[in-house]
């Protein structure tokens, strides 16, 4: 039997960001579960990647983790370009728009999935409050009114037929389990936490792409009568190397029919409908990874709270990559409930027997679920408005996005959203100079 504080199911980037979190605010000890090892970096590029904002690079930073990151593979952009492949509208985003003091250098920035979630399990193993399990999946989660009992998955009859198999783990006894294991959450699952669910339906294609006109430091995205499609600026694994400047991360999001379509043709067809779709912009883009698939679905857990169980990121909530904001939320998450959970421990004895709150992380739940609410109906208003029209609302709408371009107070409002720079941000999400 192993006794923890905390334990975290998933150490992808939420839960990784949870678990440094807790530590750099109190001594409570953690578990980390996760059957999928970090592995060490190379040059070759993940097509899985993230939009971080400034609140999360202010997490990465207060949480001493971003220059690891910085110092690995990190694209800054300083501009966002949108426009209506339907209309005449468009919105032109500069950093040096915003009225913010001091003024932000970027935007925000495009990572690797891969680099975020390296920088913090290094920086994770560094600490001795933070322990990893990685050997074998969780195969059961029992709570009663003061701890959570957790069962690995093990099959004895493996080790009497073979001395290597890998040694039964035994269960853990914690205060607290977090689920942090993804849209699929297994955690989800095990405690029946109830979901609402909506199919987006669209699917998303993401890929690598050669733009030989170079990315220029911006953010593209282009709304298609089928869904929008986005060119996330890249770094390339040698800085020197002619593609340098010229790497784009697509996101394209369309009906499940035209992404079928899409994905059967050859690599040149395939750039070819990207390079027409983008109107040029970019030059004769050239697809230089695979083409990976997935369906689109809006996910929200009805409570973030169930006994000694908590969701945070993708297991709490799932929204359309339209705006790239979903790793942003789980982020926000992970620094809120770090801040739940330790706020008020010095109040309690050395022992902790009371610190699991269940007004605050009921508070907890609320707070973020509001947040995540806020975003889905965001992205489902945006999504709507460039659904295919009438002639007279395409004018309408090209209109009122070169109303808004030409609007300072309209633009700069979402610029600040861009940023992630909102009211009732957790204190890891602001710049330490400000708190």
């Amino acid at each position: 039997m192993q006794k923890f504080d905390v334990l975290i199911v998933g150490a992808g980037m939420v839960g990784l960001t949870l678990a440094l979190a807790l530590r750099q605010a109190s001594q409570l000890k953690i578990a980390l579960v996760d059957s999928s090892a970090v592995t060490e970096l190379d040059e070759s590029i993940d097509v899985r990647v993230s939009a971080i904002n400034v609140a999360s690079k202010n997490i990465f930073t207060n949480l001493g983790v971003w220059s690891a990151i910085e110092h690995s593979r990190v694209q800054d952009y300083q501009h966002m370009h949108i426009w209506d492949k339907a209309g005449l509208g468009k919105l032109d985003f500069s950093a040096k728009d915003s009225t913010r003091w001091p003024p932000e250098e970027s935007l925000g920035w495009i990572i690797e999935n891969k680099v975020i979630r390296h920088a913090l399990w290094q920086q994770a193993e560094l600490d001795e409050g933070i322990h990893f399990f990685t050997d074998n999946k969780l195969a059961s989660i029992s709570h009663g009114d003061s701890e959570v009992f957790a069962t690995f998955a093990h099959d004895s009859a493996d080790d009497s037929a073979d001395e290597s198999a890998t040694k039964p783990t035994p269960p853990i006894i914690a205060k607290l389990v977090v689920g942090a294991d993804g849209a699929n959450s297994w955690v989800r699952r095990q405690m029946a936490m109830a979901m609402i669910f909506k199919d987006y339906d669209h699917h998303a294609i993401v890929a690598t792409v050669e733009c030989p006109q170079g990315h220029q430091n911006t953010a593209w995205q282009v709304f298609l009568p089928t869904g929008p499609l986005a060119f996330l600026p890249l770094k390339s694994g040698q800085p020197s190397a002619p593609l340098a400047g010229t790497l784009c991360s697509i996101v394209y999001s369309t009906s499940p029919d035209e992404a079928k379509r899409l994905t059967a043709l050859d690599a040149s067809d395939f750039a070819k409908e990207l390079t027409a779709a983008s109107d040029g912009k970019l030059g004769d883009i050239k697809l230089v990874s695979e083409r990976f698939t997935y369906p689109l679905t809006m996910r929200l857990a009805q409570d973030f709270v169930k006994g000694r169980v908590v969701l945070i990121g993708d297991a709490a909530h799932t929204i359309h990559p339209l705006a790239g904001q979903g790793v942003n939320l789980g982020l926000l998450d992970a620094a809120a409930l770090a801040q739940t959970l330790t706020a008020k421990l010095s109040e309690y004895d050395e022992s902790h027997a009371q610190w699991v709150n269940v007004a605050d992380l009921k508070a907890f739940s609320r707070w973020r679920k509001s947040e995540a609410s806020e975003m889905i109906a965001a992205m489902a208003g945006i999504k709507q408005a460039f659904a295919p029209q009438q002639s007279a609302f395409k004018l309408l709408r090209g209109i009122g996005m070169n109303l808004i371009n030409n609007f300072s107070p309209a633009k700069h409002l979402l610029i600040t959203q861009a940023l992630g720079l909102k009211a009732d941000l957790p204190d890891l999400a602001y710049h330490k100079d400000t708190l």
